[in-house]
């Protein structure tokens, strides 16, 4: 998820927190009979007489009321869309000056973390990427790793071999990195018998 999708996200819930909150006070204050002159009295159904003529006499009403379900349809499909949107960083410029331009593929760089996160014996697999931006990098990584293996010791691989690699690899002080592992019994061996 890139910085922008929080931001996005925060916004969003509160536009729509603001909404519910005008709409649950004004059902409060209706429910009270303070707007009954508005909306009638509370005891009777807010779609009443003049709610019902109002639809039937203008049919554009329904085209209106149409339209606003496809816009919020769409809206919420593109919400879904950004929620798995990562920003996958390509290159990256280590240094630049008079004697020239030191730019890295981070491919290479994430595969080589997923090399070292999977050296560990226990750790059956791992891949990496990097996101974010050349002023910002971070790793995202996915181990799996054997079932029984404690948690301490994926962190120790992670800190002690694979993170300050990437660290002199990058020329850089800090890196974030994020792991999601997964836990899985370890495969067997089969015997063949002839």
């Amino acid at each position: 998820m890139d910085r922008k999708t929080p931001r996005g996200n925060r916004l969003g819930l509160l536009i729509v927190g603001l909404l519910l909150t005008v709409l649950g006070c004004l059902t409060i204050a209706r429910g009270m009979g303070a707007l009954s002159r508005i909306w009638g009295p509370a005891g009777q159904p807010l779609v009443n007489g003049p709610v019902r003529e109002a639809f039937t006499r203008s049919p554009a009403l329904w085209w209106a009321v149409a339209g606003a379900g496809i816009v919020l349809a769409l809206l919420g499909l593109r919400w879904l869309l950004v929620q798995g949107r990562h920003s996958k960083l390509g290159g990256m410029r280590l240094a630049s000056g008079p004697g020239g331009v030191t730019d890295v593929r981070t491919g290479g760089v994430a595969a080589a973390m997923a090399a070292d996160v999977s050296a560990h014996p226990a750790i059956l697999g791992a891949s990496a990427a990097m996101v974010g931006t050349d002023a910002h990098p971070a790793v995202r990584l996915h181990v799996v790793a054997d079932e029984t293996l404690p948690m301490e010791a994926i962190r120790e691989q992670l800190d002690g071999v694979a993170i300050p690699r990437m660290r002199r690899a990058l020329e850089t002080e800090h890196i974030p990195a994020v792991a999601q592992v997964s836990l899985e019994e370890p495969p067997r061996h089969r015997r063949t018998v002839v």
